[in-house]
């Protein structure tokens, strides 16, 4: 299912961004539908690059897997900005990624931020600044609406 028809599925209105993870988009996309992966992180200086906006609180998202199909509708709860060597354990944590430790987050996301800030022609440094980004599911590919209790249940056709 591409994300127009997930959209219009859900009966969520408004605007909405479609985009994959990078690294590993099917494995991630799958950790959010799950409602393992709560956050994710960018370096600002891609932002820049790319003249892309921040995210902000309410802003919707169609996450895609590698194949271009939709998985499941975020909405951005809360958004900041810090250093790479500032990210806290909470936020590895939320990430859901490995064995979810902030040594396991930094050991992957080093790899991750030396490769993607080749694009731009900029060095991985532990203090390069990070838009952090919290989210929450509201809608599956399954059909399932998320509570705000963090129950889903399936919408009825």
């Amino acid at each position: 299912m591409k994300a127009e028809e997930l959209w219009k599925k859900s009966g969520l209105s408004g605007t909405y961004e479609a985009w994959e993870f990078g690294g590993n988009p099917d494995k991630l996309a799958e950790l959010v539908k799950d409602g393992i992966k709560t956050a994710t992180c960018s370096a600002l200086a891609l932002y820049e690059a790319e003249k892309e906006p921040i995210p902000e609180p309410g802003d919707y998202s169609v996450i895609l897997n590698s194949k271009g199909d939709a998985v499941c509708i975020i909405r951005t709860t809360r958004v900041y900005i810090t250093s790479y060597d500032e990210v806290s354990e909470d936020h590895a944590f939320k990430e859901g990624e490995g064995d979810r430790s902030l040594s396991y987050w930094r050991k992957v996301h080093e790899e991750f931020f030396t490769e993607e800030l080749k694009e731009i022609r900029q060095p991985f440094d532990v203090r390069m600044k990070l838009v952090c980004e919290e989210f929450e599911v509201v809608y599956r590919e399954d059909g399932a609406l998320w509570k705000s209790d963090g129950s889903a249940e399936l919408k009825s056709a």
